[in-house]
């Protein structure tokens, strides 16, 4: 069995307790306005080019002339539809890959190089994306394996996939991550392009069942940072018995380069980074509305 593996990130210290391996596939149902990871919504390989290393050498358009031209002195790459097959050799590294199928056994191999510093920080395996769920066999098989190795485990996830699927997950999964991204429902259609009603309800029966879950909590100015929002985050919190902690994610504009260097729009423009101070305020906002610890 193989995921298609977009990166493999290591001494993580910001998905999950202790130092981390976070795993990160390909492929998301939904599609957020703030994504900081663009390059893991399609399911596919893609090729990112950052125009930036160009050094007008021509070798691509050499290579494929289908898809790179000069324009008005300019390297214009023409996407085709599957283009990661076609991945130029640049002197430069203006181009890379985005997405390379692994194996459950080469995953866990890669993750437990590092189990030293787990076992003594608390640490594990943190499957994100993307949404993992959209590849649940692989997602499945990688947990299992990583219990199997006794590694402490988290799925980092929109809450956007069948409950069953969450269900069968419980014994391999010691937190989920999971995403609120927006309270209310027509907003959060707006924002992401899905309804919540299932996302909502997945995390009150992945609750009833047992499993611990973290919430993350996007707060993004101009569209979810609301009072009204904060209100709801709590109420749903407070009606949890497993919710470990909130985690509030003040926006940050890390999606905008990579939105260019994979041909997408980045819908916010240039809205700049929440500033610490007002992080905090956000923190102290919710932490006064429920006894779950509240950080960021």
């Amino acid at each position: 069995m193989k995921g298609l593996v977009l990166e493999i990130q290591k001494f993580s210290v910001h998905d999950g307790p202790g130092i981390r391996t976070t795993v990160f596939l390909k492929g998301c149902p939904l599609n957020c306005l703030w994504c900081h990871n663009p390059e893991s919504i399609s399911p596919f390989p893609e090729i990112a080019y950052d125009e930036q290393k160009c050094r007008l050498c021509g070798n691509c358009m050499r290579e494929y002339p289908e898809c790179h031209q000069l324009i008005d002195g300019k390297h214009v790459f023409i996407r085709p539809k599957s283009c990661a097959d076609r991945l130029p050799f640049c002197p430069a590294d203006a181009f890379a890959r985005l997405g390379e199928w692994r194996s459950v056994d080469e995953v866990i191999e890669t993750v437990l190089r590092d189990k030293a510093y787990y076992d003594r920080s608390g640490g594990g395996l943190t499957i994100s994306g993307g949404e993992p769920m959209l590849q649940y066999e692989f997602t499945a098989a990688l947990l299992r394996a990583a219990k199997q190795n006794k590694l402490n485990t988290c799925l980092d996830t929109s809450g956007f996939a069948g409950f069953e699927k969450y269900k069968s997950l419980l014994d391999c999964v010691d937190i989920f991550l999971y995403d609120i991204k927006e309270t209310d429902a027509a907003r959060h259609g707006e924002y992401t392009g899905v309804s919540n009603k299932r996302i909502l309800e997945n995390l009150q029966l992945i609750d009833a069942a047992g499993g611990k879950t973290i919430l993350r909590c996007p707060i993004i100015p101009g569209c979810n940072d609301r009072p009204g929002h904060f209100e709801s985050i709590a109420a749903i919190a407070n009606r949890l018995r497993n919710a470990q902690q909130i985690d509030i994610m003040a926006f940050h504009p890390w999606g905008r380069g990579k939105a260019k260097r994979i041909g997408r729009d980045y819908k916010l423009g240039n809205l700049p980074a929440v500033k610490e101070e007002l992080a905090d305020q956000w923190v102290r906002q919710l932490a006064i509305l429920t006894k779950i610890p509240v950080e960021r």
